[in-house]
């Protein structure tokens, strides 16, 4: 859809034609539900609570944490050795409040800690919370965030916090939470409902929690993947359509957002961040290119150099994980359904390959499509004794990880988040994060990518909590192009880059305002 409107958000005043993307099929949304989220992590309350599907159907072997191991994972699992369920617990914060439910408490000091460091490194939210701290644009915003929760993401909400808003939060991945994180937001008064390792149960119910609470009314939300809106559009529909809007940053959330769009079942506007380029380019690309080494690195000790490495997908995330995977002696392959990115991989200098075609051979299998069954069981029955499979994508359907949990085979755990899979003939791969997403379950994000990014969820926000009743209707909304030239303006100052300016007479020869937006929505960065 094609739609002239006008925006003003923090001073800015344009008016922008945003096009919406065409609706298209979520192959994950079908079976990201019940996946089976239970951790392998080492903690005997989990494995107790292991479904009865799977203690009928797989040996597990746990090891003993090695000194390496621990080190390299300290900040992670420094919490993870209480056999207590949260929810089993009475915890308050010290200003008595229960409204939360964190691992522990009172690990909030180490916490605090973690996100200061995160603010230095976050330029681009810091200059917006001082920026727009005096208007408080989301007065009365009463924001429901289902995201990852790490100390990048708390920075966030207290930005959203300082602008106004009032926020409840969970998290949209059950690996990738830092409980010291989350203890220091719940002692900072915010409604958080999160913790390493949740199980399938715990996951929804957070959600839930969040959802759900006396004389609270939801109108707003920013959303990772789509749980959140999915959960309350099926058990509170009633309160779905009371809300403003919803953000979503993610391929998975956004394809759902399209299938509902639709489908007709979207009743509120919805904001596509996943596609902005501030996203798209910097969390997608740059972030990738660096973390997925960092992932690799801290859970498995593997030396890059000459490796075999096949990345399934060709997409931004993709093209990040080949750069920096090539840049540290790999041999790179990629798999490609899109002739476009394929062509793009060719002449990047990759070979472009079915996945049948090496599996035999390679070293390390990363997925980043958002699709299913991406690496099935007879890819992994082919797979030599050491591969490495993981997943950079969103959503944890990518790789067949059911499949594996059959009587024939062994569990081994080696490390936090990190397994060995064992064949009868002795033949074992190295699964990461049990198929989830790899960057933020064995490692984490570099701080000032994620700064991009949570300026441009909170400029989302901020937009369509504010806009008029009829600027946006019941669909999904590219973000505006102003918007992105200004979230990247935040960040210039770090590197200490000068903008040139345009001359009149060269605005009106090009026909740009010379505040912009430079581009249209069409461009291709």
């Amino acid at each position: 859809m094609s739609e002239n409107i006008e925006i003003q958000t923090l001073g800015m005043k344009a008016n922008f034609t945003v096009v919406s993307d065409s609706p298209i099929t979520d192959p994950a949304s079908a079976t990201k539900g019940l996946e089976g989220r239970k951790s392998f992590i080492g903690q005997r309350s989990l494995e107790n609570k292991t479904s009865g599907a799977l203690k009928k159907s797989s040996r597990y072997r746990s090891r003993s944490l090695s000194a390496s191991s621990t080190d390299s994972y300290s900040s992670r699992s420094s919490s993870e050795d209480d056999d207590i369920s949260p929810r089993e617990k009475i915890q308050k914060n010290s200003g008595g409040s229960n409204d939360f439910c964190v691992r522990n408490i009172n690990q909030h000091a180490f916490g605090r800690r973690e996100i200061e460091i995160a603010e230095q490194e976050m330029p681009g939210i810091m200059a917006l919370r001082k920026r727009a701290g005096d208007d408080k644009p989301l007065k009365n915003a009463k924001v429901i965030g289902c995201t990852h929760i790490n100390a990048q993401t708390a920075v966030l909400i207290e930005t959203l916090s300082a602008l106004g808003a009032s926020v409840r939060w969970a998290a949209c991945n059950i690996y990738s939470t830092q409980n010291e994180v989350a203890a220091a937001l719940a002692e900072a008064g915010f409604s958080v409902f999160a913790w390493r390792a949740e199980t399938e149960e715990d996951f929804w119910w957070c959600i839930d929690k969040c959802i759900n609470a006396e004389n609270w009314q939801p109108n707003i939300i920013l959303d990772d993947g789509g749980d959140a809106t999915h959960l309350m559009l099926k058990k509170y529909p009633a309160m779905f359509k009371l809300i403003k809007g919803i953000v979503e940053e993610s391929v998975t959330g956004v394809h759902r957002l399209y299938q509902l769009s639709k489908s007709g079942k979207l009743t509120v506007p919805a904001m596509n961040v996943n596609d902005s380029v501030t996203k798209t380019k910097f969390d997608n690309l740059y972030s990738c290119r660096e973390s997925i080494i960092d992932s690799l690195k801290r859970s498995t000790d593997v030396m890059f150099g000459g490796k075999q490495v096949i990345v399934c997908g060709y997409g931004e995330v993709g093209k990040g994980c080949a750069q920096g995977l090539r840049g540290v002696g790999c041999i790179v392959y990629v798999t490609e359904i899109d002739p476009i990115c394929a062509l793009q991989a060719s002449m990047d200098g990759y070979r472009v390959v079915r996945l049948n075609e090496v599996i035999r051979n390679v070293d390390i299998v990363i997925t980043a499509t958002g699709n299913k069954n991406v690496v099935t069981r007879e890819h992994m029955d082919k797979m030599k004794s050491g591969c490495i499979v993981c997943n950079m994508g969103h959503s944890n359907t990518e790789i067949d990880v059911n499949s594996l949990r059959t009587t024939d085979l062994t569990w081994e755990k080696i490390r936090s988040q990190v397994d060995h899979v064992i064949w009868p003939d002795g033949k074992r791969i190295i699964l990461l994060a049990e198929g989830r997403l790899v960057n933020l379950s064995c490692s984490s994000l570099s701080s000032f990518v994620v700064s991009i990014t949570s300026a441009t969820q909170a400029l989302a926000l901020i937009e369509l909590f504010n806009a008029p009743p009829n600027r946006y209707k019941s669909d999904v909304y590219l973000l505006p192009k102003k918007m992105d030239e200004y979230v990247a303006t935040l960040h210039l100052p770090t590197f200490d880059a000068h903008l040139t300016e345009l001359t009149d007479d060269q605005a009106k020869y090009m026909g740009l305002n010379k505040a912009g937006p430079f581009k249209p929505n069409y461009y291709r960065y």
